[in-house]
């Protein structure tokens, strides 16, 4: 399968347009909807934006994967630091009744308190701060109207740009009672990005990446979706390498001062993704249920240094 350079790393396939599905195949809950989206939000004139705001570029994968310098590498790390204390304040709102537009607004806010500059905002036409995929969503929900339901799950993926450099990272919270089938998925999922994360040094194939999270997912005949990629992250939003979270054979090292993202996303169901009419959403073509993980991380002499990591 070959992988498109444009569109956040898409594949170069054609996806289905929008499911008509009304209820998922447990029966237990209505399938996603699109809600009701308010106004852009903001952002002071005083905060520096990425180029893509002001030229309206198309999303896409740089070429040349992001080394940096001393001067880089603390960058990257304020920006990642950042990012990772806005994820951990995002997955306090989380509770039935909240709207993941509600969300938004909060995460909007902490960001540019803080002197940055919400990287989704803006990106290839994207109309919200933050992505927040509920249940069947694999990636890129688009907040909205939705109340967060009792027994959802859902990912919050925050990347900020700071001092010109983006850290980019997400989790998914449970919001009130969740199935312990949910519960388990989150948990592998975790898993298999910790798992990947820990086999990360210079000179590792990238390969080698999804073969670590893939091997997990099977253990638990969890599927592993293919469309959606880690990537170069830093002075450019998506760049070289592009990381691959199921096995192959494609080319590339690891190489130090390197940073990038993992993010796999697993499915108890088809891997297959919907995209709506947005063009932003996508969501599992059966309706069940979909979890992601995400950090950015730092390639060191000793492995891996994890960059979205709030401090204890």
């Amino acid at each position: 399968m070959q992988l498109s350079r444009t569109f956040s790393g898409l594949t170069n396939i054609l996806f289905n347009r929008r499911n008509n599905l009304d209820e998922v195949p447990d029966g237990k809950r209505k399938c996603l909807r699109p809600g009701k989206l308010s106004p852009r939000r903001p952002v002071p004139n005083h905060i520096k934006r990425p180029p893509y705001v002001k030229t309206r570029m198309a999303p896409g994968i740089a070429s040349g994967p992001e080394v940096h310098d001393l001067k880089g590498i603390e960058h990257m790390r304020a920006s990642g630091r950042l990012a990772a204390q806005v994820l951990n304040y995002a997955g306090t709102l989380v509770k039935p009744g909240i709207t993941t537009d509600e969300i938004d607004e909060a995460v909007h806010q902490m960001i540019i308190d803080n002197g940055a500059y919400p990287s989704p905002l803006g990106y290839g036409g994207f109309p919200k701060s933050v992505c927040t995929s509920v249940n069947e969503c694999i990636c890129h929900g688009i907040p909205d109207s939705r109340p967060l339901e009792d027994g959802d799950i859902i990912n919050i993926d925050v990347t900020v740009y700071l001092n010109g450099y983006h850290g980019d990272t997400s989790a998914t919270f449970f919001c009130g009672d969740v199935s312990e089938k949910a519960r388990n998925l989150v948990k592998v999922t975790k898993e298999s990005l910790d798992k990947a994360i820990s086999i990360c040094a210079p000179g590792v194939e990238f390969k080698k990446i999804g073969k670590t999270i893939h091997d997990h997912a099977d253990k638990f005949g969890y599927g592993v979706v293919r469309q959606f990629v880690g990537h170069g992250v830093g002075r450019v939003f998506h760049a070289d390498p592009v990381v691959l979270h199921f096995r192959n054979n494609d080319g590339g090292r690891m190489v130090l001062n390197q940073t990038f993202t993992i993010e796999p996303m697993l499915t108890i169901g088809s891997i297959n993704p919907v995209m709506w009419d947005d063009d932003w959403t996508v969501v599992t073509e059966d309706g069940s249920l979909s979890a992601q993980f995400e950090h950015t991380i730092l390639i060191t002499e000793d492995g891996a240094e994890i960059l979205t990591q709030c401090e204890a």
